[in-house]
């Protein structure tokens, strides 16, 4: 049987994740991610979807992050009617997350038009929350390590990816021909989710290189944590901590709670902001058997924080000045209640910024790294001046020799090898180090590059 492969999305950057599957006149996609970072990327999420919504059969969903998950309403609104297969959590997740994204892109548009600011007239949502919650019901939960079928043609196995709950490496077979899509791969001995499964073999395979040319900080997450707490606070500042809702804040609040359990930081207020990050948690508690933690210590950790839900709750934040901890969505500070905090804090040398996760180039999150002394925020620049600080090894994606001892997992090599979910440079570092090291055939895809799998 033929099988055809096409990436839509998630090549050259770390969004859009989206690749497409043909066979016997069906169509499966793997992922429907929305683009996030630099305006010409945003920009694709208004483009006319490359193949015809209705014509696709089915979507296969790795995990519930929007630069995997975040065009699953726009396709639905655009005439998709098939099933979106994906774990049972990850269902959950994106039950949170889709809704959650409706709303603040249609909260953005109607800012821009009461404010003047966008060049559109009227500035418009992608989709709207109704288009969200309509396409949940196209989501079908399925378990790990089990197999089903999908469109009539392919069997699909979710194997645990790591990275945040819910998480599958995706494993697929079309008549004899085996492909694997990584997702997103998580990291070995994460102290609350399962290491990535050992993959034995695959015809072709799909590998991700988020941080393909580069290490994590070797230091203990926590020792790193604590010290630009303890520095923050010696100064009478606060640290506000921009976080993916979704997987990254249940991490952070964990090591808050074995921080302030262990008095290795002071006994400073913490605030999670975000209500989504705060269902998240729910979701959390209500999937044990796809964590590490004990009931008593998902209890115990997630007390450490205080839950702001209202928006009045939120600002009551910016006018104490008392020093404190805040987690506030979202992580790459493009959107969201972390906004508001930062317009605040960021131009108080006494506070701190800290950033806990990957940052896409035309982020703010990225410029601040980088060293921005301003940045915009709802129309206005914001002056820099707070310490911004970036704690890499609390990431969830494997770095570059996490990602070959897993592919070294393998007992022979794939016919061809994708390498996707990178920028440019980490993308290409990781093929020279696979066809150096382990001597497989590599491919780094352009948008739109079809493959011929026999």
């Amino acid at each position: 049987m033929d099988l055809r492969l096409t990436f839509l999305g998630g090549v050259g950057t770390v969004t859009g994740s989206s690749y497409l599957l043909e066979a016997a006149g069906k169509r499966v996609l793997l992922d429907c991610g929305l683009f996030q970072g630099f305006k010409q990327l945003r920009l694709r999420n208004w483009e006319k979807f490359p193949v015809a919504p209705a014509g696709i059969d089915a979507i296969v969903l790795s995990h519930a992050h929007l630069d995997h998950s975040g065009r699953i309403p726009l396709l639905v609104k655009q005439g998709f009617r098939g099933r979106v297969y994906a774990t049972d959590a990850t269902r959950d997740l994106c039950a949170i997350l889709l809704p959650d994204s409706a709303h603040l892109q249609e909260k953005d548009a109607d800012f821009a038009n009461r404010h003047g600011f966008s060049k559109h007239k009227p500035a418009l949502p992608l989709y709207t929350l109704e288009d969200a919650e309509h396409s949940l019901g196209s989501f079908r939960a399925e378990p790990f390590e089990k197999n089903f079928r999908v469109a009539d043609i392919f069997d699909v196995r979710f194997h645990f990816a790591g990275h945040i709950l819910g998480a599958a490496i995706v494993e697929i077979y079309c008549g004899a021909t085996s492909l694997v899509f990584t997702g997103d791969l998580g990291r070995p001995n994460d102290c609350m989710l399962p290491d990535p499964a050992r993959i034995a073999q695959a015809d072709y395979l799909l590998v991700e290189s988020t941080y393909g040319d580069r290490l994590h900080d070797t230091r203990e997450a926590e020792d790193a944590l604590a010290e630009v707490i303890n520095r923050t606070a010696a100064r009478g500042g606060s640290v506000l901590i921009p976080s993916f809702a979704v997987g990254r804040a249940q991490i952070v609040i964990h090591r808050l709670w074995r921080l302030k359990a262990a008095s290795r930081i002071p006994n400073l207020p913490i605030y999670l902001d975000s209500p989504m990050a705060i269902d998240a948690g729910t979701v959390f508690r209500g999937h044990p058997e796809d964590h590490k933690l004990s009931p008593t210590e998902v209890r115990d950790a997630f007390a450490v924080a205080r839950y702001l839900r209202t928006p009045e709750e939120s600002k009551s934040l910016n006018s104490d000045a008392a020093p404190k901890i805040i987690i506030s969505a979202s992580g790459m500070a493009t959107g969201g209640r972390v906004l508001h905090h930062l317009e605040r804090l960021a131009p108080d040398p006494r506070n701190t910024i800290l950033f806990v996760g990957f940052q896409a180039g035309g982020t703010r999150g990225a410029a601040m790294v980088d060293g921005a002394e301003t940045i915009k925020i709802h129309g206005r620049y914001v002056p820099v001046k707070a310490e911004v600080d970036d704690i890499h090894m609390l990431s969830a994606h494997a770095d570059a020799n996490e990602i070959m001892a897993w592919l070294k997992g393998f007992v022979r090599p794939p016919k061809k090898t994708f390498i996707v979910h990178g920028e440019p440079l980490a993308a290409d570092s990781l093929r020279h180090r696979i066809e150096d090291e382990l001597r497989w055939t590599t491919v780094v895809p352009a948008c739109k590059d079809a493959f011929e799998l026999t």
